[in-house]
């Protein structure tokens, strides 16, 4: 296997290190919240459940790096969800402490707060083992249809009036959640949901769709190809094909075969083949495609640009996926595309003025907020400097703490 030349280990971890000391201002009195374009803390600055969730797994990958500093935010992350955050009446978490603003019961965000416990268990952090009890608790009883074999998309806040919804995104990162809850606690019951989501998704839809992600689907998992048309930049739930989740898929593909195989389970052989179906047809639709460098964030069905701004999480997923079909495959041409991107991410989006990553560019490559404003999120710029050290399975909190690297 060759990676090329950049970048190397040590930059990957440098890199890292950078993108760590910019987040710790995140911390606030009930969990974690968004920084903006400096840093900062806006002066209205509130807990959110999703980057507390998701600041929570970072930190706590950090601490299993052994990171200074890190377990006490992993710890303060576990504090804010399992206390303000939770609802301790009805059972799941707000999106806000104690239910202000929307306080609807999401598989995206419960996905997200069950990674972080997972991640939380592995790094040894006092009240995980408690906060994965609960998160569990609520997949089972809320979200996972096992008819369906796929996760229900939300209820109100007492559970009551189940969205008429089945949303991709949110089963995607359920993936990513249950890969890492079959390694910190051993049940391969996990790694067969996390099968049964992807085999509906991806095999059944994408695949014979020239491997374009259907986004949205109805209750009865009838593709809604108009969804959000008029409202195509939507953060979660945007218009058409979304390239940067036919790379996310792609990745999760992979390290579902791995860990798979890894526990003495069968492994289908379109897992492998759905991988680089889904990073080759993102490559081909959204790289370059409008006469610009980058990425697109969304095309429509006839594979137009749609929205044409570039945003770091597909650039950062997109060299995670390419780092894991290099490692499972050995093909160089994946090396070429790895390199391609990272260099894109160095020239555009790491900030080294003001710190961490701009989260969006315009089509011509300029730093814009139109659609993300701020810079809140570590969790894709983080694990993509830490996925090309490590194997595909087990999953990432688990690997570092075994100190499983590449193979």
């Amino acid at each position: 296997m060759n990676l090329l030349d950049f970048p190397t280990e040590p930059w990957l971890k440098a890199e890292g290190q950078r993108l760590l000391s910019f987040a710790k201002a995140s911390r606030v009195p009930h969990g974690f919240a968004s920084l903006d374009a400096l840093g900062q803390l806006p002066p209205t600055a509130t807990a959110e459940t999703l980057i507390t969730a998701r600041m929570t797994h970072s930190f706590a990958l950090a601490h299993l790096q052994a990171e200074p500093g890190c377990l006490a935010l992993v710890e303060h992350g576990v504090r804010a969800l399992r206390g303000p955050l939770h609802d301790a009446r009805n059972g799941g978490w707000f999106a806000a402490p104690f239910g202000q603003g929307d306080n609807g019961k999401a598989a995206y965000l419960h996905a997200f707060v069950a990674l972080a416990a997972s991640s939380a268990v592995a790094a040894g952090a006092n009240g995980a083992q408690g906060l994965l009890v609960d998160a569990l608790r609520v997949i089972e009883a809320h979200f996972w249809d096992e008819e369906e074999g796929a996760l229900c998309e939300s209820y109100a806040s007492d559970w009551q009036r189940p969205e008429a919804y089945r949303g991709a995104n949110s089963n995607m990162h359920a993936t990513e959640a249950f890969l890492a809850l079959a390694d910190v606690t051993g049940d391969t019951l996990w790694l067969e949901r996390a099968l049964l989501i992807a085999e509906r998704i991806i095999y059944r839809h994408a695949a014979v769709n020239g491997f374009r992600v259907n986004e949205h689907f109805d209750t009865h998992w009838r593709p809604l190809v108009d969804y959000n048309r008029d409202n195509p930049a939507d953060h979660f739930r945007p218009y058409g094909v979304t390239p940067g989740h036919g790379f996310e898929w792609s990745r999760l593909l992979l390290h579902l075969e791995a860990a798979r195989r890894l526990a003495g389970l069968s492994t289908p052989e379109w897992l492998l083949e759905c991988a680089r179906g889904l990073f080759d047809s993102a490559c081909r639709l959204a790289w370059n495609v409008d006469g610009e460098a980058g990425l697109v964030y969304t095309l429509d069905w006839d594979d137009r640009p749609r929205v044409r701004e570039r945003l770091h999480w597909v650039h950062a997923e997109a060299c995670a996926s390419a780092a894991a079909l290099l490692r499972r495959t050995g093909e160089q041409a994946y090396a070429v595309w790895y390199q391609c991107f990272w260099q894109f991410i160095e020239r555009h989006f790491i900030d080294r003025s003001a710190g961490s990553w701009h989260h969006q560019l315009d089509p011509a490559n300029r730093p814009a907020a139109t659609i993300w404003a701020g810079k809140p999120d570590l969790y894709h710029a983080y694990q993509a400097v830490l996925l090309p050290g490590l194997a595909l399975a087990p999953s990432l909190a688990t690997g570092l703490a075994r100190n499983v690297t590449k193979r």
